[in-house]
C-alpha cells in the first residue's frame, strides 16, 4: 500500500513539475557531458606526457670550426673536452643508468643522408661539416634543467637541445583547455543544483496540504521526503544516462574513429578511461539529486 502511494505521489509529481524535470534533465545532461569531457581530457593530457616524457632525452652537440656557442673557440672539440663533458655527465645524479649515447660525425652523417634522403641538399653537406653529440636519457625527464645547466658552457659544448622546451607550450595550452572545461562544467552544475532544490522547493509546496496531512496522521520524515528524493534520483538518472551515451559517442566517432587513425603515435584515451569517466558521472549525478532533496526538503516540509 505504501509503495503504491509513494509511485502514485511520484507520477503525480512529475505530471506537476514536467517542464520542470525536463529543464533539470537537460541541465544535468549538459553538465555533466562537460564534466565528463574535462576528465578524459585529463586523461588524454596525462597519457601524452608519460607517452613523450619517457621518450625524452637531451640532446648535447659538440663544437666544429663554424660553430658560435658559448663553450667554442673557432675550433674542433678536442678529445680531452669530449671527456670531461662525458664525465660530467655520468656522473650527474639525474642521468639514468647506461643512459649516455654517443654519436660521431660519420654516424651524424648517415642519419641526416636517410632524413633527406630525396632532397637535393644532400649533396652540398659533407661528413665533416656534421656534428658529433651525446643523447642522455634521464631518470626524471622533468628533472632536465639540472644537468642542462651544469654541460651548458662547457668547452667543446656547442648547443642542448631538449625537447620539454617544445612539448611544455603545447601540454600548457591543453591544460589551459582542461581548466576552462571543469570551470564551465562546475558553474552548470552549481545550476544544476540550484535548479534541483527550486524544483523540489515548487513542488513541495504545491503539495503542502497532502504533506500537511502526513505529518497528522504520523508519517515519518522519510517517507514524507521519499517520493521527492525519486523525483530528483530519476532525473538525474536520466540526464546522467544520456551525459554518458554522449560521451561514449564522441569517444567512439572522434576518438577511436578519427584521432587514433590520424594520429598514430600517441596513445588516446579508450574504452576504459571512458569507462571510468562515466562511474564518476553517474555519482556526480546522485550526489546533485540526493543532497539537495534533502536539504530542500528538511526547510521546506515543516508544516
Amino acid at each position: 500500500m505504501r509503495l503504491n502511494y509513494i509511485l502514485s505521489d511520484l507520477g503525480i509529481g512529475l505530471k506537476r513539475n514536467l517542464s520542470m524535470t525536463i529543464a533539470v534533465v537537460v541541465t544535468i545532461w549538459v553538465s555533466l557531458s562537460l564534466f565528463g569531457s574535462a576528465l578524459l581530457a585529463r586523461e588524454q593530457v596525462d597519457l601524452m606526457k608519460g607517452n613523450w616524457y619517457d621518450k625524452i632525452q637531451i640532446s648535447i652537440f659538440l663544437c666544429t670550426k663554424d660553430s658560435g656557442g658559448r663553450g667554442c673557440s673557432g675550433a674542433e672539440v678536442t678529445t680531452e673536452q669530449k671527456n670531461r663533458i662525458k664525465q660530467v655527465i655520468e656522473s650527474s645524479p639525474d642521468t639514468a643508468p647506461e643512459g649516455v649515447f654517443g654519436e660521431t660525425k660519420k654516424e651524424a652523417f648517415e642519419q641526416f643522408k636517410k632524413l633527406y634522403k630525396d632532397s637535393p641538399i644532400v649533396s652540398t653537406v659533407t661528413e665533416d661539416q656534421m656534428q658529433e653529440s651525446y643523447r642522455v636519457k634521464l631518470k626524471d625527464p622533468q628533472r632536465y634543467q639540472n644537468l642542462v645547466s651544469a654541460v651548458a658552457g662547457l668547452p667543446g659544448v656547442d648547443t642542448v637541445q631538449d625537447l620539454r622546451q617544445y612539448l611544455d607550450p603545447l601540454f600548457k595550452a591543453l591544460n589551459g583547455l582542461q581548466v576552462g572545461a571543469l570551470v564551465a562544467a562546475a558553474l552548470l552544475l552549481v545550476a544544476a543544483l540550484m535548479q534541483i532544490s527550486n524544483t523540489i522547493r515548487l513542488a513541495a509546496y504545491a503539495r503542502r496540504r497532502e504533506i500537511g496531512i502526513m505529518r497528522l496522521v504520523g508519517a515519518s520524515n522519510f517517507y514524507i521526503q521519499l517520493p521527492f528524493l525519486l523525483e530528483a534520483v530519476l532525473a538525474a538518472l536520466i540526464g546522467a544516462v544520456l551525459a554518458c551515451g554522449t560521451l561514449w559517442v564522441g569517444v567512439y566517432f572522434v576518438v577511436m574513429q578519427r584521432a587514433q587513425e590520424t594520429f598514430r603515435v600517441w596513445q588516446w584515451v579508450g574504452a576504459a578511461e571512458t569507462f571510468q569517466a562515466t562511474l564518476i558521472m553517474v555519482v556526480v549525478g546522485l550526489i546533485l539529486a540526493v543532497v539537495p532533496t534533502f536539504l530542500t526538503t528538511r526547510k521546506y516540509l515543516k508544516v
